[in-house]
Order: structure tokens, then sequence, then C-alpha cells
């Protein structure tokens, strides 16, 4: 098992860099608090109003609106674990997300590719996915392999699936693999478990995650919340992460966006929490802003390096293992 070096430690030797006081994380906190319980999401599966309603959320289901009480938030923020076990199809990639330990790997999800070997610009295929999940398994600076390039020579509905079969026969790490409706997430977690070995033993070593986005502002589409329950239900992690973009889909203000965003994660892990009582998830984030003269997502600008420093914040003011996207 693979433990890397401690990082964030709040320590004072040397030079130290404070972006976020304690009462500034309270204060994003509280107005989270604040949305969920007197605005609500807009959550678009019957299942999920079902889970929440259950639950003791407010449901008002002419309008598909729940409100989440205060206490059902943090009750869920308690029991989620504290530390997330994802493991490799080698033992010996299995890494552990617990406080203070960073680890890396790529991020996508690239849709357009330069061909190592023509030069030609052209679009990414399965075969591109195969060849950067073995470039990725070789370098030992990457802990596990997220989406890199997009499979577009597959038919779109069954793109997971394909995106699952073709990385994990090309890496022992551990692959963490989004879907967009339940039926993909029941037959990824048949698909790991084939390869695992058994139900049973995919859950002692959970060689896949999910991974599925709340879609801003405030909204859990049924493509989002499916996965969220089968992923929970099985006892596998999953990683819930908002996009949102400051001055388009969110509060052009940071602070605004950072609560929307809070929101819509925290809602995700209500869900999960509801769902299964300690299932294993993280906080994830790809919020940045949108570049308003070309209205186009800004990746790489400071304020999404504030947003991911915030977010990161959060998550461990949560005790919560966090999953954030460079720039």
């Amino acid at each position: 098992m693979k433990r890397n070096r401690i990082a964030g430690r709040n320590s004072f030797i040397g030079c130290s860099i404070q972006l976020f006081s304690d009462e500034d994380l309270e204060m994003i906190h509280d107005a989270t608090l604040e949305v969920l319980e007197y605005t609500g999401l807009y959550v678009q599966s019957e299942e999920a109003v079902e889970i929440y309603d259950g639950g003791g959320c407010t449901v008002d289901r002419e309008n598909s609106i729940v409100k989440i009480p205060a206490h059902i938030v943090e009750d869920a923020i308690s029991s989620s674990p504290k530390k997330v076990f994802l493991a490799g199809r080698d033992p010996k990639h299995d890494i552990v997300l617990e406080n203070g330990r960073v680890n890396f790997c790529p991020f996508g999800e690239g849709v357009m590719v330069i061909d190592p070997f023509t030069g030609e610009y052209r679009q990414s295929t399965k075969k591109d996915k195969g060849d950067v999940a073995r470039l990725v398994d070789a370098l030992d600076q990457y802990d596990m392999l997220e989406n890199t390039v997009a499979p577009r020579d597959v038919h779109p509905e069954l793109e997971s699936l394909h995106n699952y079969e073709v990385t994990v026969a090309n890496t022992t790490k551990h692959v963490p693999q989004p879907c967009h409706d339940k039926r993909s997430a029941e037959l990824l977690i048949e698909m790991a478990a084939a390869v695992a070995g058994g139900k049973e033993k995919l859950k002692d070593r959970p060689i896949v995650s999910g991974c599925t986005c709340p879609q801003s502002p405030l909204t859990i589409s049924e493509g989002c919340a499916d996965p969220i329950i089968a992923y929970a239900r099985a006892n596998l992690p999953q990683n819930i992460l908002s996009m949102a973009l400051a001055g388009a889909t969110s509060p052009v203000t940071l602070a605004g966006t950072l609560v929307t965003h809070n929101a819509e994660v925290l809602g995700g892990i209500v869900l999960a929490q509801l769902a299964r009582r300690g299932a294993p998830v993280m906080y994830g984030s790809s919020t940045s802003m949108i570049d308003l003269k070309l209205t186009t997502a800004s990746v790489g600008c400071p304020e999404l390096g504030l947003i991911s420093a915030a977010v990161a914040k959060l998550a461990q003011m949560y005790l919560l293992p966090s999953y954030v996207a460079g720039t």
C-alpha cells in the first residue's frame, strides 16, 4: 500500500500563507446550510426524492425541490468515513486518502489529440485511451488513473463501459470511472466485480470508484443521483464533484460560488449517506470561473486556484478526503 508524504500540516516552521481564516470557512458553511434548508436542491430522480423524503428532508414533489435541514447535513458529514481506501488491481498501487496526504492523477476529458506518430490533430479513440492508461501505469508520479481522453469511436451511451474496459486492461492502478445513468453504474460495478473476483472481494478491495457531478446551479439530475445511490449501496468509494462556473452557472463572486458549490456537493453526500450510512465519499471540485469575453471556462486562472484552495480547506474542516482539479 502506498502512502504519500504528509502535506498541509498546520506548522509555522519557515514561511507559510493562510488564505482563509476559520471564520471565513464557518461563514461559507453557515450560508450553505441556509441554502440547503430554505432554497433547496432541484432533484430530478424519483428514487432520490424518495430517499431524501424518507431521511427527514422536506420534499416539494410538484416542483421536485428537496430542502435539507441543517441537522441532516451535519449528520451526513459525521457519518462519512474520514479515510477512503482506493485499491489498485496490483496491491502495490493501493492508496489511502486521509488527512494531510496528497496524491496525483491525470485529469480530462480530452476530445481531440495530436497523434504521437503522424502529428495529425484528430478525434480521440478507445485505443488512445488504452495507450494513455499504459503510460500512466508506468509513471510513478501518478497514483491512480482518471479519465483522460474520450473514446469518440464508440456509442456515447456505452462510453463509460468502454472506458472502464480499456482502462482496467491497461493499468494496475486504481480506476475512478464516471457514469451518467443507473444502468451504467450497475454494469460498471458488475464489470469491476468480475475483475476483482466477485462482489465480496470488490467490497474488500475497491478497484473502482464512482464520480458524479451535480449540475450548477443547485441541481442533482437523474444521471447524477442514481449512480450516487448505486455506488453507496454497493459500499464503493465515490467522488461527488461540482463543476460550477463563477459568473455563469454560479454567482460571480467567489464566495457566492463556494456557497452553491458546497451546497451541491453536500447535497450529494447527504444522498449517499441516506442510501447507505457510512458509504465512502470524496469531496470533489472542478469549479472555476467563466471568461466573460470569450464565454468559455477559464481553467488555470488565479480564481480557480483560490476556489480549489478554499474547497480543500472546506473538506479538511469536514474531515473528508478531497479531490480537487489542478491548474
